[in-house]
């Protein structure tokens, strides 16, 4: 069934044509200066649609037309696995996965006994630091391993894999077959920036992990998404990589029915909610495609997903609103069809997650899969024609940049030359670039920061992954606030000064810059007394109506330098109508480079 056949009949009321859509859309951008008012109602189409870091344009409204020629979707649990890897959801949802690594034996054993008696169905297990394959039967003790699946993450997949074998046979069980030695050489490498020592282990991990009936390989998409890669270059690189090891897994005689089934999948889920959809959607069609030509039977090649809340989105900086972000992404996961799901502490930035963090991480999924049932109807986005356009887009975008790492001779030779960590790096940029003029907001960050509040202080985490977190280099800034605030130089009445005012103040904030504000004013000679009772800080930014600019602007400039400012800043834009941009250093308006902004800003106050 198609989207554009799966609707409802709608009563007459409900029913309305395009054009008075387009007509209501128009009215509304009018009265917001987004639309001029010669321009036709139909031009809202390009005012609204935005375009993604892959291209992609998003229309502001879905309709039949836009996905009546796009390929039919198919159904749950049959290929092309668009719709779900199987045909009905498991009566308790998804599989809880919670992570536990940088922690000794017995902490991390505590960790995961406590998480699992609390919702937790599975644990993500990574060594390293304190934690070594030896330590598993510690780390371990308790748990029941036929019962829970544990997977592995680690620089010796052979030694925890060999280990975690022992450990079951020694309680006499066998492994939970969902469980996973987590072999990625090709990950580790891109972790590394070099070449691990599991690279010469492959075959070796897999003969354990089969003869136990475990999965041996974790395609880890993750590993780009940290970098800075757009979800089409994180769905690229994960079926490069998936096809690396199914030639790597098929020359020794085993099927390729047989290869898939050792394979499991780890997608960045973020809290662009409908891309993370369209995303896991996507990465199921692709991978079932790549399994078509590889010759897989079409029943085997349902991709097994692991789904885990984006590390780059996070905020060390009121990182509660991390909680928020974290919830938006599992639900995304949860309606994308993920098998199984990681929310990564709201405090993970910081360090080793507190008690509190690591609770509301795992009641996230409860939450979602028992009181807000989201995992009782399987794909429930399918039809949308929102969705279903943009899945079919970013399978095209991700096959295209798939294309693209095959021409340079496969996965690892696009490592070697940097041909994808290039483009990883140019959209990387793109979207800093879209950060540092605030485009693309980050809460707490870029937009309504708190100087305020105090920092969180957490245990270092000696396992941390290198991270290209997105509000990086507004979190730098803050770490080293400003040595002087600015003066916010009001003209007017509290009413007529606020917006301008709050502008600034906020915009200031975002780079650790405080502000003093003059309050009411009523002329010169109230600005400057309120300026002298600040002790005359250097750097003053002007803050009123464009009224206000042109009436008795340039007098309260030149008083102000007068009295001691060596740096005046208009807070909007210079102008016929407000203020000759001689008079000023600078401007502070919507749409400004906000990054490059307070720096300059700061090396006045310096």
């Amino acid at each position: 069934m198609t989207a554009a056949e799966n609707h409802l009949p709608l009563s007459g009321e409900d029913e309305h044509t395009q054009a008075e859509w387009e007509k209501a859309a128009a009215g509304v951008l009018r009265k917001a200066r987004r639309l001029s008012e010669d321009a036709p109602d139909g031009a809202v189409w390009e005012a609204l649609t935005r375009t993604t870091l892959d291209g992609i344009e998003v229309p502001p409204l879905g309709t039949p037309a836009t996905v009546r020629d796009l390929p039919p979707s198919g159904v749950p649990g049959e290929a092309p696995f668009t719709r779900g890897r199987l045909a009905e959801r498991p009566e308790d949802g998804w599989d809880i996965r919670s992570h536990v690594g940088g922690l000794a034996a017995k902490r991390a054993n505590e960790e995961a006994l406590l998480d699992l008696g609390n919702g937790v169905t599975s644990l993500w297990l990574e060594l390293g630091g304190p934690l070594s394959p030896a330590d598993l039967p510690a780390a371990l003790d308790g748990v029941l391993l036929d019962v829970a699946p544990v997977v592995l993450e680690g620089d010796d997949p052979l030694a925890s894999g060999r280990a975690l074998v022992a450990l079951a046979a020694e309680q006499g069980v066998r492994l939970h077959p969902d469980s996973n030695v987590g072999l990625d050489p090709i990950g580790a490498a891109v972790r590394s920036e070099g070449h691990p020592a599991a690279a010469g282990q492959f075959a070796d991990v897999v003969a354990v992990a089969e003869a136990a009936g475990i999965r041996a390989v974790v395609v880890d998409g993750t590993v780009v998404h940290d970098l800075g890669a757009s979800d089409a270059q994180e769905l690229g690189y994960s079926l490069a990589v998936g096809a690396a090891y199914l030639r790597a897994l098929t020359p020794d005689g085993r099927s390729v029915d047989d290869a898939l089934q050792l394979i499991e999948f780890r997608y960045a889920a973020t809290d662009e909610q409908f891309p993370t959809i369209a995303k896991l959607r996507a990465a199921r069609r692709l991978w079932s495609r790549v399994a078509e030509l590889s010759g897989a039977s079409p029943e085997a090649g349902g991709q097994r997903q692991h789904a885990v809340t984006s590390r780059p989105m996070m905020s060390t900086y009121d990182p509660y609103v991390n909680m928020l972000r974290t919830t938006v992404a599992a639900f995304a996961a949860g309606v994308g069809g993920a098998d199984a799901v990681t929310v990564l502490p709201f405090d993970s930035p910081l360090g080793l997650p507190s008690a509190l963090g690591r609770r509301n991480a795992r009641n996230t999924s409860s939450l979602l899969i028992a009181e807000s049932h989201v995992a009782a109807v399987t794909d429930p986005a399918g039809g949308s024609y929102a969705v279903e356009l943009l899945t079919d887009e970013l399978c095209r975008a991700a096959w295209a940049e798939f294309q693209r790492v095959e021409a340079s001779g496969g996965i690892e030779a696009a490592l070697a030359d940097r041909s994808l960590r290039s483009r990883i790096d140019e959209v990387a940029a793109r979207r800093a670039d879209q950060v540092a003029h605030r485009t693309r907001p980050i809460t707490g960050v870029t937009e309504f920061p708190n100087l305020e509040e105090p920092r969180l202080e957490r245990e270092a985490d000696p396992v941390a992954q290198e991270v290209r977190r997105y509000g990086a280099a507004f979190e730098a800034l803050r770490d080293e606030p400003a040595s002087h605030p600015v003066f916010l130089a009001t003209l007017g009445s509290v009413a007529a000064h606020t917006a301008r005012a709050t502008f600034a103040a906020n915009l200031l904030a975002a780079g650790g810059v405080p502000v003093m504000t003059a309050g009411a004013t009523d002329g010169v000679d109230a600005l400057l007394k309120a300026y002298e009772a600040q002790d005359k800080p250097p750097v003053v930014c002007l803050c009123g109506t464009d009224a206000a600019y042109a009436e008795w602007g340039a007098e309260a400039i030149a008083a102000l330098r007068g009295d001691g400012a060596t740096w005046v800043i208009l807070a909007g834009k210079p102008g016929e109508r407000t203020l000759d941009s001689s008079l000023v250093d600078d401007s502070a308006a919507m749409g400004l480079d906000a990054l490059s902004f307070l720096n300059r800003t700061r090396e006045k106050l310096a």
